[in-house]
């Protein structure tokens, strides 16, 4: 067991040494000996600091605690190992001892979510462990630009998956505890945080790993395909099979203004729609994106037919607007996925198109020979992420 003097917990929590004072006084914090504070009773100075920034009196906290109402036990526990202290260190020392912009460090936070520090705040724990990731590509003359990217995309995702989490355990956990009266250690059910979570960091962890292998395997295949085209070597198929990306306008707000329940009622609908459509012309659902859905098609011409029924059918069933793109080339199939640089450039279309359209490569026009179905010219456009310019059209039913 660690133990802390009275001023190392104060500035771990980020308070001034007579806020634990106080603390002690109101029987929050019980130390084991006068002066003498374990993890878990820094981790009390950090909760009681945010009850009260709440709103929440600390004498009434205190009052709680006394009757049995409420308990900071759970605190102890391995699980909430993870409400990290401040380091000893700023962030401009810690700017100055590493080489990392200032300013990119400060972003760390930002990425979390909490306003923007002072270059004389103090790192936390947390934070202090994304430091040597960032001075690796710092030093690796990697360009600013991009590692903000990341790293804003790391707090954002893992940002939506803790508060997944915690409606989760809020529903599961919390709610029936409260609801069964139980008390208050058995409402915050520590032994059960202790077993979950790190099964829940495990299952994490591994769906990330799958995630890796399948965007580095994009990345070979597609720096595979651009060194074997500047050898001469070309793909010998008469007729390449397109790829379809069909995104749904506005899904990700939807679901987030109205909840899980209309999600899941989305997602249903979605899949009947356009697992029917994308068959009924020869065509696979291949996999389901965050807002869409990526499509396999044998034959350009039948795909594209398929994309303009499936806008109109979304659309007669009162879903939000789809935006299509497809692009026809060569592709590489591994473990029930599809891979290079035709499904790259597909996607890339789709996020050019605009709620309603289907938008092709020359690619594509060229190789469809369906009655009733008119390719208007769009012309070369840039489209983000791509080196050169590609050609697109407009698909519509005539």
């Amino acid at each position: 067991m660690t133990w802390y003097p009275r001023d190392d917990v104060a500035v771990r929590a980020g308070v001034e040494p007579h806020y634990v004072d106080r603390l002690v006084d109101l029987g929050i914090v019980v130390p084991a000996e006068p002066g003498r504070f374990s993890p878990g009773d820094v981790r009390r100075v950090l909760m009681a600091k945010s009850l009260e920034d709440a709103a929440i009196p600390l004498d009434h906290l205190s009052e709680a605690l006394r009757s049995g109402s409420l308990s900071l036990d759970f605190l102890d526990t391995s699980a909430y190992e993870r409400f990290a202290t401040l380091t000893d260190e700023t962030f401009q020392q810690v700017s100055a001892r590493t080489r990392i912009p200032l300013e990119l460090l400060t972003g760390i936070r930002e990425a979390i979510g909490s306003p923007q520090p002072s270059p004389d705040d103090l790192l936390r724990e947390d934070e202090l462990a994304l430091v040597p990731f960032l001075e690796l590509q710092v030093s690796s003359s990697f360009r600013q630009s991009a590692i903000e990217h990341l790293l804003r995309v790391y707090g954002e995702s893992t940002r939506r998956i803790a508060e997944a989490e915690g409606g989760w355990w809020n529903s599961q956990v919390v709610e029936p505890a409260l609801s069964a009266g139980k008390s208050a250690d058995e409402v915050a059910n520590a032994d059960f945080a202790a077993l979950s979570t790190p099964l829940a960091e495990q299952a994490i962890l591994g769906l990330y790993h799958a995630q890796q292998a399948r965007a580095w395997t994009a990345n070979l295949i597609e720096a595979f395909e651009t060194l074997m085209a500047k050898a001469g070597i070309h793909s010998r198929l008469e007729r390449p099979p397109a790829i379809c990306f069909l995104d749904i306008t506005g899904y990700t707000r939807l679901t987030e203004e109205h909840g899980d329940e209309a999600a899941a009622d989305l997602a249903a609908n979605l899949a009947r729609l356009v697992q029917r459509g994308s068959v009924r012309h020869g065509g696979k659902p291949i996999k389901w994106l965050g807002d869409g859905v990526m499509f396999f098609f044998r034959d350009p011409g039948p795909g594209v037919r398929a994309a303009l029924e499936m806008v109109g059918d979304l659309a007669h069933a009162g879903l939000p607007p789809a935006h299509v793109g497809l692009h026809s080339g060569p592709v590489l199939f591994q473990q029930g996925d599809y891979f290079g640089q035709t499904v790259n450039l597909s996607a890339r279309i789709a996020d050019y198109a605009r709620p309603g359209e289907v938008l092709v490569s020359q690619a594509v026009a060229d190789a469809s020979h369906e009655d009733g179905i008119l390719f208007r010219d769009i012309g070369p456009v840039e489209l983000k992420g791509t080196s050169t310019l590609t050609h697109l059209l407009r698909a519509d039913l005539v």
